[in-house]
């Protein structure tokens, strides 16, 4: 396969992480009860119904705060855009729990920068607009929220400077490497296609 086969199906891969990262996104937003009616919650939802749709059928509606739906369809899409883009570039078919680890690992990746980038609008956000009320400010303190919550509890804010998000950049940063960084080498070839 020449250069512009590659390009392109490099390409195609990131077009399929981007969307596997708005999955991401619609499970974590409903994971933290986010305000379902928030106009970027309601344009997340439409844009990844198509793919989660067939997954509610028998998976069900949302029960509780876990989306199974959505975290099944990301998983199965991911899978076979593995297998798909390996068959292309002419490498073959990886075995099948190779080509599960990756999917997984794309999901924990997804998840990993969702808080990553989050993290970093809210702590841009309390020093430009501390009581902002636009809906994506909103949407990305309570998507936070609740992986900040337990961290203020045994580290309080000292006066006006809250450590906490220092605390959890270094906790994810030791996921990121420790678990996807294991779950990425041991998804062979199929680990190559994890990452944005």
């Amino acid at each position: 396969m020449g250069q512009m086969g590659n390009a392109g199906l490099l390409l195609v891969n990131t077009l399929i992480n981007i969307y596997l990262f708005l999955m991401m996104l619609r499970f974590l937003l409903q994971a933290s009860q986010a305000d379902y009616y928030n106009p970027i919650s309601q344009s997340v939802v439409k844009i990844t119904q198509p793919v989660v749709r067939p997954f509610q059928g028998f998976l069900g509606p949302v029960m509780g705060r876990f989306d199974m739906a959505t975290l099944a369809a990301a998983f199965v899409l991911k899978a076979v855009s593995i297998v798909a883009i390996l068959q292309i570039a002419g490498i073959g078919m990886p075995p099948i729990t190779q080509v599960a680890i990756g999917a997984i690992a794309a999901i924990a990746n997804a998840i990993l920068k969702i808080y990553f980038f989050a993290l970093i609008v809210m702590i841009i956000l309390s020093w430009v607009a501390p009581n902002a009320s636009h809906p994506g400010a909103l949407l990305v303190m309570q998507l936070v929220e609740p992986i900040m919550a337990p961290v203020r509890k045994v580290i309080p804010p000292l006066g006006m400077i809250d450590l906490s998000p220092i605390v959890v950049f270094i906790a994810i940063s030791i996921v990121d490497g420790i678990v996807v960084g294991a779950l990425t080498r041991a998804a062979g070839i199929a680990g190559a296609l994890v990452g944005l």
